[in-house]
């Protein structure tokens, strides 16, 4: 097994890997969403009148719809099939009206899902010299050979693997570094449960370490359950399928590169 594997499954069970986590992803709730009431008055008005397709129309301008359905991704997207459909406003608005304004209002302004906001927070990580040195622009990292890692867009980062490092994967990158000089690549994830969408994010940073002829060193830095010794498929991948990878853990990670 790569021991860099051995080494975060090691820290996920014998430390207090929690606890250390929280200072790469500090997942901490945010507050209400912030409603733009001229906004909100346009939905009490449709709401109190029962008009549905202006109550649809109003409550689709709002960050988050009140409620769940698979029908509403479509309405957002052609507002026009409002009209043409009766029946399904109807059902819509049914459900709507059973909340009362209060309640509808909660749900309009519920924080956003804590899975949403951890995207950036590995590059704010990063960018708190948490790895022993600042993130520098691309400019910078391209006119030195020193040990850096580069501070750019996920497009810039893309970009740049492309052209000087033969990386041909359609993923994006979230890490870019050179250390010792070697390149290194990779994606990190917070994997925050079994399942669905968190087997997708997994599936998506094991194919950007397995894509051939990069001239880099590839990484996966991934933290959560994928650690917890039991038969879930990502525990069986890392130890028997991707054995031989560089995965790890966000808290290994300044270890792994100054070994390089």
């Amino acid at each position: 097994m790569n021991k860099w594997i051995h080494y975060s499954i090691q820290y996920a069970n014998q430390r207090s890997y929690l606890d250390d986590l929280f200072q790469v992803y500090p997942t901490i709730p945010e507050g209400i969403r912030d409603i733009d009431m001229t906004k909100w008055h346009q939905v009490e008005d449709a709401f109190r009148i029962r008009d549905n397709r202006l109550l649809i129309e109003s409550l689709l301008q709002l960050d988050l719809f009140p409620i769940k359905d698979s029908y509403i991704a479509y309405l957002r997207r052609d507002p026009k099939a409002i009209m043409r459909n009766p029946q399904t406003i109807n059902r819509l608005c049914g459900r709507i009206y059973e909340m009362g304004l209060t309640k509808l209002f909660e749900r309009c302004s519920e924080p956003k899902e804590t899975n949403r906001q951890i995207g950036p927070l590995f590059k704010d990580w990063i960018r708190s010299k948490a790895l022993g040195i600042s993130p520098i622009p691309i400019s910078q990292f391209i006119s030195s050979t020193s040990n850096a890692i580069l501070d750019a867009s996920d497009a810039q980062m893309m970009d740049f693997a492309r052209e000087k490092l033969n990386y041909r994967h359609d993923k994006g990158l979230d890490f870019v570094a050179r250390f010792n000089g070697k390149y290194v690549i990779g994606e990190a994830k917070f994997l925050t449960d079994f399942g669905g969408h968190q087997n997708a994010q997994f599936n998506d940073a094991i194919s950007t370490i397995i894509t051939p002829h990069v001239k880099a060193v590839k990484i996966a830095i991934l933290d959560g359950v994928l650690y917890i010794p039991t038969n879930n498929k990502m525990y069986k991948a890392i130890t028997r399928t991707y054995f031989d990878e560089n995965i790890m853990s966000a808290l290994v990670l300044r270890d792994f590169l100054y070994q390089l």
